[in-house]
């Protein structure tokens, strides 16, 4: 397995890769087959992160298939620069296999180099895998969202999750 950033070339794969594990989880915020995706949007977005200084995306490969991602989406403004909103997916037959920790040591070592000194997710509380990781990995819970999310008919509590570097 391979961790790296992404490519504009990989635009296609990325989008494949992110509606798939759409489709395998009911634990990412678009549900199967909701988002409107195309290898020309995401090639726009790619190159739009790349302008920034504070934003990213990290794909993990196998014998040149992605098998998971981590998105980093930077604060807009002077006051929020340092901070970086995290997305993550990876497929469902690699997870519990390490790709989640290798994707964010990876994050690590680049916001570290960025001068990122807040990286914070959202994460469903009933995702106990999730929040496994993120607390291995020095996530911190520092609030919920009440009924955040609408799934399957039921609302489902968030919550927020920081680390400082």
């Amino acid at each position: 397995m391979h961790i790296r950033q992404i490519d504009l070339d990989d635009a296609e794969k990325l989008v494949n890769l992110i509606l798939q594990v759409e489709s395998e989880s009911d634990f990412m915020l678009f549900e199967a087959g909701e988002r409107k995706l195309t290898p020309e949007q995401q090639r726009y977005r790619i190159v739009a992160m790349e302008e920034e200084e504070n934003s990213t995306i990290f794909v993990a490969e196998e014998k040149g298939d992605l098998i998971g991602y981590l998105i980093a989406i930077g604060g807009g403004a002077r006051r929020n620069r340092h901070s970086v909103y995290l997305v993550v997916g990876i497929l469902e037959s690699y997870r519990g296999k390490g790709v989640g920790t290798r994707l964010f040591l990876a994050l690590e070592k680049w916001a570290r180099e960025h001068h990122i000194h807040r990286l914070e997710l959202t994460v469903m509380t009933n995702n106990r895998a999730a929040i496994s990781l993120y607390s291995k990995m020095g996530f911190e819970k520092e609030g919920i969202k009440k009924d955040s999310l609408l799934v399957n008919g039921e609302y489902v509590d968030e919550y927020y999750m920081a680390k400082l570097l």
